[in-house]
């Protein structure tokens, strides 16, 4: 509890450099107009003032006791009341770094400002950057801290009471905050895709507030059996760009030009299947075909398609055909089912059908490729995706595993089962799976 007090403290000075430094400086004030100023800094005056009432409640705690009793009941005030300029600081963000490498590129004097700004020692060496993010990365430390209270909070008592509603709202923020990133990214994307494709024969319409695309990329598609004299005049393979989205594959052709795809071929997602080839030779490496049972013209078609490594077959496999039921493995690629790995190094997505990760995230493994690539579903969230390998460490101890799964567990069953007079339920271990075996 301690710690998320003078953590908090600390968030709040470098929330005033952020202000004083930048946000109120004439030398980079007079280089913006008003509506720069407003996509740079949006509404981190408000973000500020919700930090500084937070601060000042948990400090006035500190003045009643040096042995603080709770702070989640705070922590649960001023989620309902005051967190929520947070939700919109954050959905700005994806305008504001678009906005701030804009403003860089075309403005010198606000260039020459920045820059002499970033060296003050003042900023410890930090980017302007690196201040603009700090209230997303305080809303979700605030989580974690919250979370690791309710760990050690006794069972049943007032203080685990508060931990659990605390936990609860600060959740739903970060959730509001990422689906509001995520749905604005993705439209962005879907309306830049969009102006890319031309439509050999049925046009199909992309932007949907329900799509979002998953994975793109290029693969090689494997021509049929050929004679001695076919073999002469065509290629063994063809590159085609596969777009997938969570709802739809579109199969493209990229244009002399580079800039435009044709689309060869759609299907629905649910109509995809996959089955997997097993090598033969390096020229037959890295193999998998590709089912559409009913394309754009209402017909099934099958594609054979060469990636260029085991990773990059696995991850498409794994993203047209999510389901296990759906996609058919060779008796070598299937893995042990739910290792746990330990995340040591921050990792940043670089791809759709990745994940981002931080230090001590916990993630059940689910796939893994001998090219140094995983497939993890993090225990706190749920959210699944590829990560480097190298980023994380495997946990060999049963017991260490089955302690993750029972804290994770015990937060979900607080949650879900509630405190006092809602009815209590039973959880068991067994084979590290936990279940639900009992209620009265």
């Amino acid at each position: 509890m301690f710690e998320l007090v003078t953590s908090e403290a600390s968030y709040y000075k470098s929330l005033e450099i952020l202000e004083t430094h930048f946000l109120r400086n004439p030398l980079l004030f007079n280089t913006l107009s008003q509506s720069d100023m407003h996509f740079l800094f949006s509404n981190i005056e408000e973000v500020m003032k919700a930090s500084e009432r937070f601060l000042m409640d948990l400090e006035h705690r500190i003045e009643e006791s040096i042995q603080i009793s709770d702070v989640c009941d705070i922590v649960h005030h001023h989620a309902v009341e005051h967190f929520s300029v947070f939700i919109k600081y954050v959905i700005n963000q994806v305008y504001q770094e678009k906005n701030y490498r804009r403003i860089l590129e075309g403005n010198q004097a606000f260039r020459e400002a920045m820059a002499a700004l970033e060296k003050s020692p003042r900023v410890r060496g930090l980017s302007f950057t690196s201040f603009l993010i700090l209230p997303f990365q305080r809303i979700t430390r605030l989580k974690l801290l919250v979370q690791n209270i309710l760990k050690k909070a006794e069972e049943r008592s007032p203080r685990e009471a508060n931990a659990i509603k605390a936990h609860q709202q600060l959740e739903q923020i970060v959730k509001e905050c990422n689906e509001g990133v995520r749905k604005m990214s993705r439209t962005e994307e879907l309306i830049s895709i969009e102006k890319t494709l031309e439509f050999k024969s049925k046009s199909v319409p992309i932007i949907s507030h329900s799509r979002w695309l998953l994975k793109k990329g290029e693969v090689q598609l494997m021509s049929g059996p050929k004679t001695t004299r076919t073999m002469k005049s065509r290629k063994l393979c063809q590159p085609v760009y596969l777009l997938l989205f969570n709802n739809l594959l579109l199969v493209t052709k990229r244009s002399s030009s580079g800039d435009k795809f044709q689309v060869l071929d759609s299907c629905t997602r649910a109509m995809l299947r996959t089955e997997d080839n097993e090598d033969q030779g390096q020229l037959l490496a890295n193999i998998f075909v590709l089912k559409l049972l009913e394309n754009q013209e209402e017909r099934p078609v099958s594609y054979m398609l060469k990636t260029a490594s085991m990773s990059d077959k696995l991850r498409w496999m794994c993203a047209l055909t999510p389901n296990r039921r759906t996609r058919f493995m060779s008796t070598s690629a299937h893995q042990p089912d739910s290792p746990q790995v330990q995340c040591i190094q921050s990792y940043s997505s670089q791809e759709p059908d990745e994940l981002s990760i931080e230090m001590a995230d916990i993630l059940n493994l689910l796939e893994r490729t001998d090219d140094g690539w995983m497939m993890g579903e993090r225990l706190h969230d749920g959210e699944r995706g590829w990560f480097p390998s190298r980023v994380v460490e495997e946990i060999h101890s049963k017991e260490i595993r089955a302690q993750n799964l029972r804290e994770v567990f015990r937060i979900q069953q607080a949650q879900e089962a509630g405190i006092g007079s809602r009815t209590p339920v039973t959880w068991k271990l067994n084979d590290g799976f936990v279940s639900l075996v009992s209620s009265s």
